[in-house]
Parts: structure tokens; sequence; C-alpha cells
């Protein structure tokens, strides 16, 4: 973001004051904790956290580990489903999944903190242990292409690995990690944790990963289908929706994903520019995660603007009150409809109330104005299409994303896809993860029958 602009500037903290704003958001358990909270569990037959969990690890097994002082088994539990199980301990909803389904959130509105004993778990086994807890098959001599090193392409590529196959990730950034290490926010991974669990997954062998390498522009779908005994696609989602207004290509108009990358990139989070007065348009976590990193790193007004009520919101309960205690506004209701400007570049936006009628939203034509140095865009990213279609087939889509199968299949032969990009339905970390999971196994049998 340009730092020349009218109410635009760095370095609007003390240095101290970044570093406590940037902290771990959640301090983790000591052992001490760790085994108290494990002794709340009621390690449930069937247990709904376990249903709830789109990895499906075996929550009160890897709990009742940790209880009995095996953490390092603990976390081979949680990792044998989920190889991402530090990251997804720290960036998951637990509040909605597994913790929502926990029969003590039913009982007593508090559920045991199955996230925080995940991360104790696999923190543990990363720091102590520090290598892989899987062994790599025998080779067998099949090759799978890989587009994308972010959860899903990780996942994808760490199984496959296990199971003998040599993976090669061709991924469009500088570093691998996707959005765990790109577009999360900063306080949620701190100490370079994004970056420490990609080493620790590629660690198994087997797995190169070619940097710079954007599918579309420096490999096409169609070689990789006919270089690689089978390709999966998890690219996430490069494209992002527009505001649909006039002079949406303003100086102050930015993209919420574009910045928190640059934040997260930054190694002096003083010389990153934020401005004063921040308008955030959307209601997802990337909104959420936008606003209050712009509240920490100094704004002095920020306010998110959703479209619908409150219930309709991507971002949890628990991330909208922690935006809320940071001193961000979060006002419902009202879509954005026209950019006002001052010296060619974004002075304000005026919104339009809105409401819902039979499902569909329209609006009331009632409009009130926001000033802003800074107009973040958080309204979703889309699948760039063009990409895929380099071959003589296309690719099929569903909602503007690839179409899959139970398996992660899509409709050209040899050709798994799975995360954001696919159409599965849910974008999560943890869901991304299950899906290179499953795309995997899938590969994995069709590899073997092919060779038998």
């Amino acid at each position: 973001m340009p730092s020349h602009l009218p109410g635009i500037a760095s370095g609007r903290l003390a240095p101290d004051e970044y570093a406590a704003n940037f902290l771990d958001i959640h301090p983790p358990l000591d052992h001490h904790q760790a085994v108290v909270e494990a002794d709340r569990c009621y390690f449930c037959y069937d247990a709904p956290c376990v249903k709830a969990c789109p990895t499906s690890i075996d929550i009160p097994l890897f709990i009742r580990q940790i209880m009995t002082d095996n953490p390092i088994g603990s976390a081979e539990t949680i990792l044998s489903q989920n190889i991402l199980g530090g990251m997804c301990a720290r960036v998951c909803p637990t509040e909605t999944l597994c913790e929502e389904a926990c029969v003590r959130e039913e009982a007593e509105g508090k559920p045991v903190k199955i996230g925080l004993l995940q991360r104790y778990a696999t923190d543990v086994l990363m720091e102590e242990q520090g290598e892989q807890p899987f062994a790599r098959a025998p080779s067998t001599g099949k090759r799978v292409a890989v587009v994308g090193a972010g959860p899903a392409g990780l996942a994808a590529a760490h199984r496959l690995a296990m199971h003998g196959h040599d993976v090669v990730i061709y991924d469009a950034r500088p570093k691998a990690g996707g959005l765990n290490e790109y577009g999360i926010a900063a306080y949620k991974a701190p100490d370079d944790f994004a970056q420490k669990e990609v080493d620790f997954v590629l660690s198994i062998g087997g797995i190169t990963v070619e940097h710079g390498k954007a599918i579309g522009r420096d490999v096409e779908l169609s070689d990789l289908r006919k270089g690689y005994d089978a390709v999966f696609l998890g690219m996430g989602l490069a494209g992002v929706n527009a505001l649909g207004l006039e002079n949406e290509d303003l100086a102050g108009v930015a993209d919420a994903v574009d910045y928190i990358a640059e934040l997260r990139q930054a190694t002096d989070l003083s010389t990153l520019p934020v401005g004063a007065r921040v308008v955030v348009v959307g209601g997802g976590m990337t909104a959420i995660d936008v606003a209050v990193q712009s509240k920490r790193l100094g704004a002095r007004d920020v306010t998110v603007v959703y479209r619908r009520g409150q219930e309709k919101m991507g971002a949890s309960g628990y991330e909208q009150d922690l935006a809320q205690t940071d001193g961000v506004v979060i006002r419902h209701n009202a879509k954005p409809s026209r950019l006002l400007t001052e010296d060619g570049r974004v002075a304000a936006i005026e919104f339009e109330e809105t409401m819902e009628d039979g499902g569909r939203l329209v609006g009331t034509g009632v409009t009130f104005t926001l000033p802003a140095d800074t107009v973040f865009k958080a309204i979703g990213q889309t699948l760039v299409p063009a990409a895929l279609n380099g071959s003589a087939e296309t690719i099929a889509l569903d909602g503007g994303k690839i179409r899959v199968d139970d398996e992660r299949r899509t409709t050209l032969p040899g050709v798994w896809a799975g995360g954001d990009c696919a159409a599965t339905g849910e974008d999560l970390t943890v869901a991304a993860v299950a899906d290179g999971r499953i795309a995997a196994e899938s590969i994995h049998r069709a590899l073997s029958s092919v060779a038998a």
C-alpha cells in the first residue's frame, strides 16, 4: 500500500507496541495445564467431536494420551489424520467445529479446549522429537505433480510420499505454505511457524518443490498430464471478487488478501503503511483478519461492513468478538454503492442499507457514508479457469470451482483437486488438508491398480 497518500502512514506505534500487538493470540498450555484440561474429557463413545472434525482425528484417543503423559503418541494420532495438525490447532475455528460439538459445551457452555490440547501435543513432538513420525515406503517409480504448496497440496504430497510415490509440487510463490504462510493473521502463527511446519512435512523425503511456477503461466495442465502418472490441483483461488463500483482502481482501494500477505512477509511491522480510517467490505475471516491487524498497526478507526445480518457472517462469533474487543466496529445489512474521491484517491465510501425479502437481498434506498483513507476488499476470491484449460479438453466447473467427486477426482482422467479451488463446500484449512489426504489415497489406489 502506498505510504505517500494522505492519511496513510507507517510507524504509527512505538516498537514495543508492535511487538505486544502481534504476540501469539493463544498462549500455549504448559504440561500441567494440558493434563488438567485433558482430564475434563468424557472420552465419549462415538464422540461427536470426531464427527465434527473434517479430518476425523480420534480426539478422545489423543486427549487420553496427553492425560497419560504420552504427548508424542498423542501427536502421532493427530498427524496420522492431519499432517498440518500444528497449524490447524492455531487457525481452525474449533469453536464452530469440534468444540461446538463437545458434550461439555452443551452441558456447561465450556467445552474441552481441544484446539489448545492439539497444539500442545504437536508442539511437543516438533520441538522435542523434531523429526517425522512417518516413514516413506519403498519407491513405486510413479510420479505425481501437485499444483500448489498450500494445505491441500502439502497434505496430498505428504501422503503420496508415504506411499512411495515421487512428488513434484509447483507453486507460484517464493515460499511454500499457501494461505498458512501468506493469508492468515500474523498473531495466529508467530515465530515463523508456517515455514517450520512446511519443513517438517517435507522432511519425509520424495517431495520436490518448484517455486515461482504458476499453472497457466509457467506450466500447463496438458503437459503435466503427459509428464506425470497423476496430477493433483490445489492451487487455491487467484482471482479477487470486485466491488463492482466505478473507480475501483483508485489509490487507497486494496485487496485484503494482498495486504495480509505483505504484512506476513514484513520483517519490520513499523515500516508497513496503514490508513488512519480503514473500511473493510466483507464478512468472512479475511475481513476480520485485515481489520484487526489494521487496528493493531495503529489505524484510528476501523469499520467492517457486511451486506447481510450478523448470523450470516462467515467469520465465527469468537473472531467477531475479538475484532470488537480490539476496537473494530462491525456494521451489518449494508452494501457498497459508491466510492467518493478526492485528488485521485479514495476519500470515503457510500453504503446502501439492505434487507432480506424472501431470502433475496434488496436495497432499501437508505444510504450512509464512511470516511476512509483505505478501503479493503474482502468479499472472496475466485478461480481463474483459463489457467487450467490449456489442453484440448476442458475441466468441468461447479459454481465457479473445480467439480470433484467424493474421491476428489475431476472430470479429466488422471486429475484430482482439493482445497479452495475445488467445489467441496468448505473453505477451511482443515478441510483442505482432508481434501489432500482423500485425493492422495484415491491417487494411490489408482496407481496401484495400474501397477498391478
